[in-house]
Parts: C-alpha cells; structure tokens; sequence
C-alpha cells in the first residue's frame, strides 16, 4: 500500500518529508498550497479536521500530527535504526526532544503570524516579535547546550528527532540571526548535508510563506 504525504512548501510536514527520505520508504506527495483553499476542502478535512499539513496517509488510515506521525514510523519499520524504544537507555532523551521541537515550532508560529500573515502594519506588535524571538532564541540556546561534544541531539547519533528539531532550527534562521550561535548554525550545517535532507529541500516546492532570508523584529 502506498504511503502517501499530504505536504505545503516551507510547512512543518517537512519533518516527514525528510524523515521519509531518511528511512528511504517508497511513498508519494501530494501538494497543498496555504493559498488555493485546498486544506479547506471537505476531502482533506476528511483527513486532517484541522485543515493542517502534515497529513499522512499509511497502512490503512491517516495520521495528522508530525510528532505522532515520527513515533509511528519508526515504531512500525524499527529496521530503520531512527527509533529509541522502551528499555533503551536514550528512551526518555529521544521523547524529550520530539516533544521540544513543538516548544520551538509555537514560537515560529507567532513569529511566523506576526511578521507575515497580518499583512498590515497596524495589526503586528512590536513587543511580540522581539518576547518571541527572544524566547526562540532561548530555545537554540538549549540545542547549544546540549550539542557541546557531539553531533546530534543523542549521543549514539542521529535519529528521527534530528528531523523534527532540525527543521525549527532550519525555520527559526528567519528570525534568530544565524551566527548567533555557532554550534547551533553547525548542526544545521551538518543536517544541511544529508543526503535526505537534500531530497527533501528539492521536493519541498516554491517558497510561499518565507520570502525573505531574514525577518527582523522592528523597534517597540
């Protein structure tokens, strides 16, 4: 049965997109755009009750949350070696950081709001977007930290979490200076690298959301 990724460019369902490539499952995409009244539709609500990507449609039913999704994945093929399971000593560790990568997302989120969909001047804060990019900011500090003597966020190596906390720190770039924090800006560096990871920025589809490199949080 074929797998298939319901996905909008720029979107958090990115994470499977490249965890897919990763695990190096056959599966197809299938394109949303944030702006052609697809995710409304009463067939992809059928789908995804939120009207939100990702979507993913495997072994028989559909899932439609990226951190559900990832445990699904590497729950169901472990052959995949992304996983960390009961009884794994970096069991916990794993759980805590594909948890962590929605803290990061929430702050994306505001900022994402603030700067980019309010599109006049008169709706956005001033204080929002510099409290929220200072507490993104504060969230790579915590990747900073944890990355001193390593690679990736568990010790043993790279895993599924890698995915989800990689891709905030890909989108937080648009609003965290990115030589903020030099081991932060390497591990994109070395995520940036992958093979997978590749694949999934040539399929990821034209920039709809994020224009601009940069978004900086004007003076309140």
């Amino acid at each position: 049965m074929m797998i298939r990724l319901h996905h909008c460019s720029q979107a958090r369902s990115f994470r499977i997109l490249w965890l897919l490539h990763e695990m190096g499952l056959e599966f197809e995409v299938e394109r949303h755009s944030f702006f052609d009244k697809s995710l409304r539709s009463p067939g992809y609500l059928a789908l995804s009750p939120a009207g939100r990507v990702p979507a993913l449609e495997i072994d028989g039913r559909v899932l439609f949350e990226s951190g559900a999704i990832t445990e699904y994945l590497v729950e169901t093929r472990p052959e995949c070696g992304l996983g960390r399971f009961a009884g794994d000593v970096e069991r916990v560790d794993w759980l805590e950081w594909l948890h962590f990568a929605e803290t990061i997302g929430q702050h994306i989120a505001v900022l994402t709001q603030q700067h980019i969909v309010l599109r006049e001047d008169w709706m956005r804060s001033p204080t929002v977007m510099q409290l929220e990019a200072r507490r993104l900011e504060k969230t790579l500090e915590v990747i900073d930290h944890a990355l001193e003597g390593r690679d990736w966020l568990l010790p043993s190596g790279f895993s599924a979490v890698d995915t989800n906390v990689g891709y905030g720190v890909m989108m937080a770039r648009r609003f965290v200076p990115a030589d903020l924090l030099p081991g932060v800006d390497a591990y994109y560096q070395r995520c940036a690298a992958r093979p997978a990871f590749q694949k999934a920025v040539a399929e990821d589809g034209a920039a709809e959301l994020y224009t601009r490199d940069f978004y900086e949080a004007p003076d309140a």
